[in-house]
């Protein structure tokens, strides 16, 4: 029978800025933006202390717009902005639903936003606010995985967990390849070997380096941010072997 106590008492959720963009592609769905707030408030609810951060990919990725010809570091940056706007809009839908809930920025956006400090964060998350981290870690070449890997060790969180599209990890597009093979676990050295799709390489390395978990499921099914958290078997955890 699973507890209904958190198995974790301090996370970090990464939440993939296409995701919130929904069926229209790019923008701001509404639906799922609510959606993802009230799966966020009945973490809150358990009594564990939940950060965030959100891509920025529904609006623009550096990555792309510099293979299109656009200075890479500015690129970055304007990814870095498009974090911050998802940012703002999740703080707004979870305080409408009685979440405190504090967005702290690597850039500096002292109108919209606090700059992000550690001790500060931390005594967020102790005072039960929700802390949303944007704007990556405030430098170019940087992928929002990576600032989530660094804000989550960082802060002390246990797990990250990474909200994807996807149920799992596989060895190939599910979507593409009928038989692709689902893993329940993996090392992160298997990941880095088999060039799975999890994490950008230095956000796995940085994990590997200081032993954080990550977990990888799928946001699209209700209530999966409540089972990670409780400890029940969900997606794919990846872990230095020993768990």
């Amino acid at each position: 029978m699973a507890s209904h106590l958190p198995r974790y008492r301090r996370v970090l959720v990464k939440i993939g800025g296409e995701l919130l963009a929904g069926d229209q592609g790019f923008g701001i769905e509404e639906a799922i933006l609510a959606r993802v707030a009230s799966e966020v408030k009945e973490v809150h609810e358990l009594g564990c202390e939940i950060a965030l951060v959100l891509g920025g990919g529904n609006f623009i990725r550096g990555l792309n717009a510099s293979a299109k010809g656009m200075d890479r570091a500015t690129a970055d940056y304007m990814g870095m902005l498009a974090t911050v706007i998802n940012s703002l809009a999740m703080q707004g839908e979870l305080e409408k639903i009685g979440v405190a809930t504090r967005v702290m920025s690597a850039l500096t956006v002292a109108q919209v936003a606090e700059p992000y400090i550690r001790r500060r964060a931390t005594r967020h998350l102790e005072k039960g606010r929700v802390v949303i981290f944007a704007a990556g870690t405030g430098n170019p070449y940087f992928t929002t995985d990576t600032a989530a890997s660094l804000r989550a060790m960082e802060i002390g969180a246990q797990i990250i967990c990474k909200a994807t599209k996807v149920d799992a990890v596989y060895d190939a597009d599910p979507f593409l390849v009928a038989n692709a093979k689902r893993y329940r676990e993996l090392t992160y050295i298997e990941v880095l070997q088999q060039n799975l799709k999890v994490m950008d390489s230095t956000a796995i390395s940085l994990c590997m380096d200081n032993r954080l978990p990550i977990l990888i499921f799928s946001l699209l099914e209700f209530g999966n941010i409540k089972r990670a958290v409780l400890g029940e078997s969900v997606g794919t955890l990846v872990h230095g072997g020993h768990v």
